[in-house]
């Protein structure tokens, strides 16, 4: 539920509550949203094992769309072409999901040679 939600936000929350409620007030005001929270819970649960038991195995028919909106909550497209175009995912085969060879990569690059004793290094008048 507070998936997204990290300790530097609870803390901020925190400060806040203490500054407009005030010292005596937070802790009341704390333990009514711990209740809060949990009953609603609780009717959430409710709810879920009622209409689990009413209809049976149905009740798996379709949870099984949600499961799949689900994992479209995590769709990244931005990775997905990056893998399909620049990585390496190939079948076991050579090939690509998207029909080309997986290539081989590129060599690095080959150092310059040194200088020799009392040769001047090669400037680019453009570029300095």
């Amino acid at each position: 539920m507070f998936e997204s939600v990290g300790w530097a936000e609870i803390l901020v929350l925190g400060i806040a509550g203490l500054f407009i409620l005030g010292p005596e007030r937070l802790p009341s005001a704390a333990a009514w949203v711990g209740r809060t929270i949990r009953k609603v819970r609780e009717y959430a649960t409710g709810a879920r094992d009622q209409l689990k038991n009413e209809l049976g195995p149905d009740f798996e028919e379709l949870r099984k769309p949600l499961q799949d909106l689900q994992q479209l909550r995590n769709f990244d497209p931005k990775r997905i072409v990056t893998s399909t175009l620049f990585g390496d995912d190939t079948n076991g085969n050579g090939v690509k999901p998207n029909g080309y060879a997986a290539t081989q990569p590129p060599l690095p690059p080959r150092p310059a040679d040194p200088l020799k004793p009392g040769e001047t290094p090669k400037v680019d008048p453009d570029a300095t």
